[in-house]
Parts: C-alpha cells; sequence; structure tokens
C-alpha cells in the first residue's frame, strides 16, 4: 500500500490568488476616473502634472533600485500608483518642475529609504506632498478654478479660495451640489466627491482597502464635526461638509488605507481610521491651516506601529494573565 506524504510549511497556508502586482493595478484602475474628472474640470494642466509626477516617480525608482544592485521593481505599478496620488493632490497651477522634485523625493525619502515597497512606514505621495507644502508654500496654496475643457489652453485664468478655506476664513459654506459635483477650487483630486466615492467603494468591493480604516474616518469626522457644529453652527461646519470638502474622500479611500502604512490587526485599524477622522477635525478647525488631511494620515502613520502592538488579539487559548 502507497503511503501518502504530509507537507507541511510556514504560514500562510491560505493563498487569496492576488500578487502585489494585481492589487497595484486594481488601485491604478479606480483611480482612472478620478484622473479623467480632473483632467476634465482642469484641462491639460492636469493631464501634464500627473504625468509628470508618474513618469518621475517610475525613473526614480529605478534608478535607486539600479543603486541598490537589484532588479527594477517598476513593473509592480507601486510607484505608478505614488505618482498618480501625488499629482492629484497637487494645486492645477503648480510648476511642473516642483511636481517632478516631489515624486522624486515620494520616492526617494518617503520609499526606498525605508527599504522599498511592504517597509515604507508613511504613504509616499503624502511624503512628497509635505516635503513641497514645507518648501514651496506659496506655491502650494495658489489655487485655480476649473476651466471645464479637456485639451484646452486656458491654464490658470482664474483663482479663487478653495472650499475649506472659505469654510474657514470667511465662515463661507459651498453648496452640497457643486462639492459633489466637483465643480470647485482646489487641488486635481478634489474634484467630484461622488467619482471619488465611487472609486473607494470599487477598492473596498475587491478588498484591497479595508472598509474598517474608511469606517474609522467617516465616524471620527462625523462624531467630532456634528459636536462641534451643534455647539455653533455659524463657526463651525457640518460634517457633510468636511466629508465632501478637500482631501478627505481621496485621502480616506486610497492613502488612509496604505496596506503597509496602516496597522494589520482589525481593531487597530478602526483605532488608526478613529484617530484620522478626529484630527482632520482638529487640525481644520483649530490650526492656521484649512486642510488637515495630509498631516492627520502622517501622524497616525507613525503611531501605527504602536497601535499595532497594543491592539494584538488574544492567542487562541492564552488566559488574560498570559499576556505580556
Amino acid at each position: 500500500m502507497k503511503s501518502k506524504v504530509l507537507l507541511i510549511s510556514t504560514s500562510p497556508h491560505l493563498h487569496k490568488g492576488q500578487d502585489v502586482q494585481q492589487i497595484m493595478f486594481n488601485v491604478v484602475w479606480a483611480l482612472i476616473p478620478v484622473v479623467l474628472s480632473a483632467i476634465y474640470f482642469f484641462g491639460l494642466r492636469a493631464f501634464l502634472l500627473i504625468a509628470v509626477c508618474s513618469v518621475v516617480s517610475l525613473i526614480t525608482e529605478h534608478i535607486c533600485q539600479k543603486l541598490r544592485k537589484r532588479e527594477t521593481t517598476i513593473q509592480d505599478g507601486s510607484a505608478l500608483i505614488t505618482g498618480i496620488l501625488l499629482g492629484l493632490i497637487l494645486p492645477p497651477s503648480l510648476p511642473l518642475w516642483t511636481a517632478a522634485l516631489g515624486a522624486v523625493v515620494s520616492i526617494t525619502i518617503g520609499k526606498m529609504v525605508f527599504g522599498g515597497l511592504g517597509y515604507n512606514r508613511f504613504n509616499p505621495a503624502l511624503v512628497g506632498r509635505a516635503f513641497l507644502q514645507a518648501s514651496f508654500p506659496v506655491l502650494m496654496t495658489s489655487w485655480s478654478n476649473p476651466t471645464k475643457e479637456i485639451f484646452g489652453f486656458k491654464l490658470d485664468a482664474l483663482t479663487g479660495a478653495t472650499p475649506l478655506a472659505a469654510m474657514k476664513f470667511q465662515h463661507q459654506f459651498t453648496e452640497f451640489k457643486s462639492l459633489f459635483i466637483g465643480n470647485i477650487s482646489g487641488s486635481l483630486g478634489e474634484s467630484s466627491a461622488f467619482i471619488i466615492t465611487l472609486s473607494g467603494l470599487y477598492l473596498i468591493i475587491r478588498k484591497i482597502a479595508d472598509f474598517r480604516i474608511v469606517a474609522g474616518v467617516f465616524l471620527g469626522t462625523i462624531l467630532l464635526g456634528g459636536i462641534l457644529w451643534q455647539v455653533d453652527p455659524s463657526q463651525y461646519a457640518d460634517p457633510l461638509s468636511h466629508i465632501l470638502s478637500g482631501g478627505f474622500l481621496l485621502g480616506t479611500f486610497f492613502m488612509a488605507t496604505d496596506m503597509v502604512a496602516s496597522p494589520a490587526t482589525s481593531k487597530g485599524r478602526w483605532i488608526y481610521g478613529l484617530g484620522i477622522g478626529l484630527l482632520i477635525i482638529l487640525i481644520r478647525n483649530f490650526s492656521g491651516l484649512p486642510e488637515g488631511v495630509m498631516y492627520s494620515i502622517l501622524l497616525m502613520n507613525a503611531l501605527s506601529p504602536l497601535i499595532e502592538r497594543y491592539s494584538q488579539p488574544r492567542v487562541f487559548g492564552q488566559l488574560k494573565n498570559q499576556r505580556s
């Protein structure tokens, strides 16, 4: 009788059927409608900014890998995502050379110095934007109104305050219809809350973005934003205005859910998302900045290892007093 051989290997024992490349390009497909809406509202300038950020990100990662004497990893799609996201969180009027510099910083400092994909502690695109915000504050706060031309050349003809700036400094609230459709001044990725939400839901359905993080961000924003709004509605905006304004939706669906920079535990992801939502409201209302999504996510990225450490589930069969 022929004996059967039992092979035992290390975990994980189950395979979901998706590799890194498939996951990354699913995110790219989800970003395409957001990119198209940005091009529709802001014209050729949007296309050029996103294209420059994407190409420079790919070239920078390729060079970094060659300097490290390793095979290039640009085919996995992660550098492309970084470039697209960086382009979407930049003002339409930003000079192309500045965008290219931001892409270099995103890849080198935000990703490669940590060891590359899977090791970065912060979202690379937000690292690049934070660098540009600190280095070129005037350029990073110069906004253009939508041109509504796909490949027209009426670029930067009009300037205006973003809904968040008008809300914070002038106590003027933008109507929900404009916020929902996206015909507003702001970064490229602030165009069309409707499109961004649909793209984000696609990531959740495909289980690429964890719903716990997204729900936590929404919950934190609604709780603290709602309390402040009830206290003084003339001074503080309602939670829905916060959700539809600025980079909230793009940051929540595409950057807060970064698989590497967010906690791996289920409980930790709730805490992480809730913290981001609370920080967004605190920064928007009590700091000198009208926007707070970037700093909120980066701060919670920094706390992610600590959150993960103290939110570990109990090992099956382990008693409470045995936990270290």
